[in-house]
């Protein structure tokens, strides 16, 4: 197997903006395994907030390269790296590689009867509340808008979405933004502007104080949650979990991580970093029958991936081989 590895630059349309920063670009790992003249591709995201940077996930797949290039399988990958972006991107590379070696879609690999489309949310980048209305008039006919959020003036900004998209479902995100005197303060206005879904209000390191609060919009672990090692601890805290594939490290363990999850009573939410479609193709396959999907990846790019997902307004549509599995 021959393993190929390199970074890639997509320009954001505009400006994306949390409460951590901003940026106008997306940078990718992208990764290419080729056997008996097929080939597998797979896309991550390194996370500055996790430590992880694409300089250091290149090194890390780099010492083992030579394993890699050996062939491997699923479980002797998840030994092989931690959960992270640089196992994600082998272990999306590998299931679109079997799907090309056996003919067998991806999808019916890990054992779904079909793959759907998907009705995804669509992200607010965090602005001034007169902007964020704008933003929201503008995206006022998609069914779900995810907001960010992270100041003073966050009610406000969530009335202005409310105000200008007044049918729409909403998610807010505070990245860790928010205090719990903030959180205990703002959850009652939030439902009533029908916020549907409050994620990762507070910092990873301050979030046990979340233990016995019963907030009145349900909660969400996004950074508190990266594989099922941690399923346990949030499920004490929160109502739902955020599955991101590169937080399981790959699409094998977040499928197991959403299996264990619904086994506990959580409910799903799939979400992605800013990335083409070739991050948001596996990822579909885990977003199929969670209650919040979020693979807006491609709608906030500027320039999508060659052969990427058919998005028909919110609609993303099951993947051609051509992108992946």
């Amino acid at each position: 197997m021959r393993l190929v590895l390199r970074e890639e630059t997509f320009p954001i349309a505009g400006r994306f903006t949390i409460a951590r920063g901003s940026k106008t670009e997306a940078q990718v790992l992208y990764v290419e395994l080729e056997d008996q003249g097929c080939v597998g591709r797979g896309e991550a995201v390194p996370y500055a907030r996790y430590g992880e940077s694409i300089a250091q996930s290149v090194a890390d797949i780099e010492a083992v390269r030579s394993r890699i290039e050996a062939g491997l399988s699923f479980s002797d990958l998840h030994d092989l790296l931690p959960a992270g972006a640089a196992r994600n991107v082998i272990d999306c590379a590998l299931w679109d590689l079997n799907a090309k070696l056996t003919g067998i879609p991806a999808w019916r690999a890990a054992g779904l009867k079909r793959l759907d489309p998907l009705k995804t949310a669509y992200t607010l980048s965090l602005d001034t509340p007169e902007a964020m209305g704008v933003q929201a008039a503008a995206n006022a006919r998609r069914p779900l808008l995810k907001l960010k959020i992270g100041g003073p003036d966050d009610l406000d900004r969530i009335e202005a979405v409310r105000a200008n998209a007044p049918k729409s479902r909403l998610i807010v995100d505070g990245n860790e933004g928010l205090n719990f005197d903030d959180l205990v303060r703002m959850a009652p206005e939030m439902q009533k502007l029908d916020v549907k879904l409050i994620e990762q209000p507070l910092k990873v390191s301050e979030d046990e104080q979340l233990l016995g609060y019963s907030s009145p919009v349900p909660l969400c672990a996004d950074e508190s949650l990266h594989t099922r090692a941690e399923l346990d601890r949030c499920a004490r805290l929160y109502s739902h979990i955020n599955i991101k594939l590169d937080k399981t490290g790959g699409l094998t363990e977040a499928l197991a991580l959403k299996t264990a999850a619904i086994e506990a009573g959580l409910g799903l939410m799939v979400g992605c970093m800013v990335a083409t479609s070739l991050s948001m193709a596996p990822a579909m396959l885990v977003a199929q029958g969670a209650e919040f999907v979020d693979l807006d990846g491609p709608l906030l790019l500027a320039r999508d991936r060659e052969h990427g997902l058919e998005i028909t307004g919110s609609i993303l549509h099951p993947p051609r081989p051509e992108l992946w599995g």
